[in-house]
């Protein structure tokens, strides 16, 4: 899979100053608007803020990995954040989270792309020296350098 093709430059934050998480959430969904894989922000926010409420997408080692499945996603993609103040977000571990990873797919997807992407991210993140660079990503060149590896 390759990670870099679903990431649009428009849909990166490095750094991003919002200080919660449903600003952060609207932050990113605004970016993947912009890269034209969100059609209807609204009806998207409404699926990934139904996914929170199921339990915190905040999986540990400062990173959170919101996602929804909706009609209001034109395409499948991914945005990014650094945030620029570490912020709750109820993760496993307790843990304030520092980076973000938006997943977003159409709701008439076939099969479960979602599943595999965050599969993908999941395995790699498990990887200390992985999360390491993840955490001191400066730019956008350094992050889908490092994305590549997936």
């Amino acid at each position: 899979m390759n990670i870099n093709s679903l990431l649009d430059e428009k849909a990166i934050f490095i750094p991003l100053t919002s200080t919660d998480k449903n600003s952060i959430i609207a932050a990113m969904i605004d970016g993947l608007a912009a890269s034209g894989t969100v059609s209807d922000k609204e009806a998207y926010m409404n699926a990934v803020l139904a996914r929170e409420s199921t339990g915190s997408t905040g999986i540990g080692f400062s990173v959170a990995i919101p996602h929804g499945k909706s009609s209001g996603v034109t395409t499948a993609g991914i945005a990014f954040a650094k945030l620029s103040t570490p912020t709750e977000w109820q993760s496993l571990d307790g843990e304030p989270v520092k980076v973000v990873f938006m997943i977003a797919v159409p709701e008439a997807a076939e099969g479960n792309e979602h599943l595999k992407i965050l599969i993908a991210l999941s395995r790699k993140l498990i990887d200390s020296e992985f999360r390491e660079k993840l955490m001191a990503v400066e730019h956008s060149d350094q992050l889908k350098s490092l994305l590549a590896t997936i």
